[in-house]
């Protein structure tokens, strides 16, 4: 794995008002560095991206409920659905926007580095 040794400047996205999954978009975006003219898939070639009012995310009370995830732990019966509300009450909103923006991403070696420089403010 290839790393590029340029900083960049930190992007800051206003999440209050916008639905989960435009914001969510918005920032694996900006993290695989699609944005820019410099992309290469085998290369970080993103920006770090800092995430504001995450608590103000537009999502209808009804998807909350009737939306859930799924967890598997690798043992026989591990399979749990975790509905988004008890994620929610649990984690919070920013834990939602992880899994939602960690989902978004490449399945590759280079999706952890990305994800960690996504930094989540409530």
């Amino acid at each position: 794995m290839k790393k590029q040794m340029k900083k960049y400047d930190t992007k800051i996205i206003d999440a209050s008002g916008i639905t989960l999954g435009r914001v969510a978009t918005a920032i694996a975006m900006s993290l695989m560095g699609k944005t820019k003219a410099t992309f290469e898939r085998n290369v970080y070639s993103g920006v770090p991206v800092k995430v504001i009012n995450v608590s103000k995310i537009k999502i209808t009370s009804k998807k909350l409920e009737n939306t859930s995830r799924v967890r598997y732990s690798g043992h026989r019966g591990g399979l749990r659905t975790i509905k988004w509300v008890e994620t929610v009450e649990k984690k919070g909103m920013d834990e939602l926007l992880k899994l939602a923006v960690f989902q978004m991403l490449p399945g590759n070696k280079i999706r952890r580095e990305m994800m960690k420089n996504l930094t989540i403010e409530k």
